[in-house]
């Protein structure tokens, strides 16, 4: 007796169910507090926690999914379209040449040898394979064939849902005049669906040939498309006869396609089209061309609020989640700005340093060195506090002086009293000024000599090579002025590039903002 073994993949969707069971068991518990005497014995605590319906990490696991899927997906959308226009092409020749042979007879078509069977219901078209002796309805290969044709260009062309697409009717079709030129332009007229609300596309050239065979083959050759009900199953209702697009002749009547009728026609032209990514089968899905589109469309330079408008999204964050950003986007994109901020700003500041700007700027920091720590306001910046230092938020306190300006606030306040006992109110203000600048100062001094050292596998700068520390410090406090501008330049790419890369500081330079070059030069200190 041979054993079985099942193996079952993990359930992806497991929270939802998580959700529904701890909300009957809170249900019950909400009951009892309202009627103890029917529900109390029925109350018990619930076995899932809170936590484990959290669903932000499964919504980031999404969209990593989707993402990869959309990277995976792009580059072989030519393959899809190759494949899906030769299974059209396949399936009318099919058909064509059964139509010519009468049944009983044999015809070759693409290498394949078929036997003509005689007619079915409703006129279709059926033939048997030679080698195989299998039975096919080429009147169904022929119009899946379409379909899914039809179905992949209208949705990479405008990034529709598939419930959107197939609600497009021939009164879709809108002309629009430009008011400046007077063109005509064609527009698509999108009917509200998920956020209730209609939206206007561009018909482009590709777009407008795909929908011209389409209306071409539905009328078959009357004056008019014919006038069908489609139901809709979100809604539960019935919609008026109107003229739809996507609509096909079922026995002998006209009935819209539905989304399982699209499923399963992408479903075989994956299948034959037999695109394959590490070695597995890659099935597309009608709402990978939206992903597609909306990725290919912002790659492509067209502003996200843009994007947002043509798919229909109330919120741009939505937009977003559905663009798949590569990284070589986010380096192109991140140079070009840089490139497009240098052309920007003015010449000079990328003019060669003279030997006396590079004198003067290495001598500016000789005076940085003050009694309770260190000044760290710009490069070619005056002091705004007369040095005042005490009072000055530039001021890098040193832990170890702390007893100096524990005696200097000692001193402030036998300053203060003695200004009280004159009646010298103004020098109070001042002395009181002072003194808070003081005591905050202290509380940094205890608060910095209190934290432990991070040691060297965390702090970058003690692993950093020789010299490269004091480069940093003159770019951080270089700004301010276009000398210290043109010295940045020439310290990152003489001597700090090639480190600087991996330095969590490298955000701050180059900024000519005070607060940016004190928040980076109070790092360094510590």
């Amino acid at each position: 007796m041979t054993s079985t073994v099942i193996r079952l993949r993990p359930r992806v969707n497991f929270r939802s169910e998580l959700v529904f069971v701890r909300a009957f068991y809170q249900d019950i518990a909400r009951w009892a507090a309202d009627d103890p005497a029917r529900w109390a014995h029925c109350a018990a605590p619930c076995p899932i926690k809170a936590s484990e319906c959290a669903t932000k990490k499964s919504r980031s696991g999404v969209k990593s999914r989707m993402d990869q899927r959309t990277r995976t997906q792009l580059p072989l959308l030519p393959a899809l379209l190759r494949a899906v226009g030769q299974q059209r092409k396949y399936a009318e020749n099919r058909i064509t040449a059964a139509r010519a042979t009468p049944a009983g007879e044999r015809f070759l078509v693409a290498g394949q040898e078929f036997e003509r069977c005689r007619s079915g219901q409703a006129n279709r078209v059926y033939a048997t394979e030679v080698t195989t002796g299998r039975r096919r309805n080429l009147t169904h290969e022929e119009e899946a064939g379409f379909w899914s044709w039809a179905t992949v260009e209208v949705l990479r062309h405008t990034g529709i849902r598939i419930e959107e697409m197939l609600e497009l009717t021939h009164h879709s079709f809108i002309a629009y005049t430009l008011p400046t030129t007077g063109e005509v332009v064609p527009m698509l007229q999108v009917a509200p669906s998920k956020t209730d609300a209609e939206r206007l596309l561009l018909v482009s050239p590709e777009l407008a040939e795909v929908l011209t065979a389409v209306i071409f083959r539905v009328r078959a050759g009357h004056a008019a498309l014919p006038l069908v009900s489609a139901y809709d199953v979100f809604e539960q209702t019935w919609s008026p006869p109107v003229p739809f697009l996507f609509q096909r002749r079922y026995g002998t009547e006209d009935r819209p396609l539905t989304r399982s009728y699209i499923r399963a026609c992408l479903v075989a032209t994956s299948q034959s089209a037999q695109i394959t990514v590490a070695g597995n089968p890659l099935e597309w899905r009608p709402h990978d061309f939206r992903r597609i589109f909306v990725t290919d469309a912002i790659r492509s330079g067209l502003p996200p609020h843009i994007a947002a408008k043509i798919c229909g999204h109330a919120a741009l964050d939505t937009t977003m989640g559905y663009a798949a950003i590569y990284s070589e986007d986010v380096i192109s994109r991140h140079r070009a700005f840089i490139a497009r901020r240098r052309t920007e700003r003015p010449s000079e500041e990328y003019r060669e340093l003279t030997v006396t700007e590079w004198d003067e700027f290495l001598a500016h920091f000789e005076l940085r060195k003050v009694a309770l720590g260190t000044c760290g306001r710009d490069y070619a910046a005056p002091c705004q506090h007369e040095n005042a230092c005490v009072r000055c938020p530039l001021l890098l306190v040193d832990p170890a002086q702390m007893p100096r300006l524990q005696e200097i606030h000692a001193n402030l306040i036998d300053r203060l009293q003695e200004a009280k006992d004159q009646g010298w109110l103004g020098e109070v203000a001042a002395i009181e000024t002072t003194m808070a600048a003081a005591a905050q100062k202290l509380e940094e001094m205890r608060d910095r000599a209190a934290q432990p050292s991070l040691g060297a596998d965390h702090v970058w700068w003690d692993v950093a090579p020789e010299g490269y520390v004091d480069l940093l410090k003159i770019v951080l406090w270089g700004c301010g002025s276009v000398a210290g501008c043109c010295i940045n330049r020439r310290i990152m790419e003489l001597h700090c590039v090639p480190f600087l890369s991996d330095c969590p500081l490298a955000c701050g330079i180059g900024r000519s903002s005070m607060t940016a070059t004190r928040s980076c030069s109070s790092l360094i200190s510590g």
